[in-house]
């Protein structure tokens, strides 16, 4: 089934250092992106991390040190990577909790901020753990009757996702072609920033989904205990989750 867009959607997945959404960098970025026409723009980039890669995920990816030694850092192809993502809704596998919320981090270290609100987000995964509950490899097989080969490639992983979703739309009536109605079924929390630790109240309020004030509104919490914004600030939090605290303490600043 072909996907119904209004806008361009940009699958995309990310190979990193680690798993730390914080600490880790990005080694690489494959992308899909699908315009309404049904025409593709397709790349992948190894990107020399600065830092090292973890032996855990050299195991998993098979990328070294030395693969990305003499390739771009992340700095040279961020104003590439952030003009792709503007005007396009955003898709992929397990992106809502990883991809996206480590993207958005790299790209906020570089002065880009990939703000959540311009894009709706769908989370193939989602759709999938909802329905059948196993991996990408699993989903693959199971959607598509083929073996996923070079599985955690980016490159590789990023296109099976796209057959992944197609075939979805195709077997489940309930799934809408429509990319509002899929970004809204994968979203579990209505989230404010990217890593959910302020989510959307049914009152459209912002409020805590974390720790001691889980459900209290921030605003009132920045209000009534000033230094918890202070330890939020310090706190290691992602770059995009301060940002947005910052964004709320500087409206009540200014009211």
């Amino acid at each position: 089934m072909k996907l119904n867009l209004q806008k361009p959607i940009v699958f995309f997945d990310l190979e990193t250092t680690g798993l730390s959404i914080s600490n880790d960098r990005i080694i690489e970025f494959a992308f899909l992106k699908i315009m309404p026409d049904g025409s593709e723009l397709s790349g992948c980039y190894r990107i020399n991390p600065t830092i090292p890669i973890s032996a855990e995920a050299t195991a998993i990816t098979g990328i070294t040190d030395a693969d990305v030694a003499d390739c771009k850092t992340f700095k040279e192809l961020a104003p590439e990577i952030f003009k792709l993502f503007q005007g396009s809704d955003i898709a992929g596998y397990n992106s809502n909790n990883f991809d996206i919320p480590l993207l958005a981090e790299e790209l906020l270290r570089v002065g880009y901020d990939l703000t959540a609100e311009p894009h709706r987000l769908v989370d193939v995964q989602v759709i999938y753990h909802k329905k059948e509950k196993r991996n990408l490899s699993a989903a693959y097989k199971f959607y598509c009757n083929k073996d996923l080969e070079g599985a955690h490639a980016a490159e590789n992983d990023i296109k099976a996702t796209y057959e992944v979703l197609k075939s979805q739309l195709d077997r489940y009536p309930d799934l809408q072609n429509d990319v509002d109605f899929l970004s809204k079924y994968t979203t579990f929390n209505n989230n404010v920033d990217f890593a959910g630790r302020m989510i959307y109240d049914q009152n459209n309020r912002i409020i805590f989904n974390f720790g001691k004030h889980k459900g209290k509104l921030v605003e009132d919490v920045f209000r009534v205990e000033p230094s918890y914004y202070s330890w939020l600030m310090n706190g290691d939090f992602p770059l995009n989750t301060k940002n947005v605290f910052k964004q709320i303490k500087d409206k009540m600043a200014a009211k």
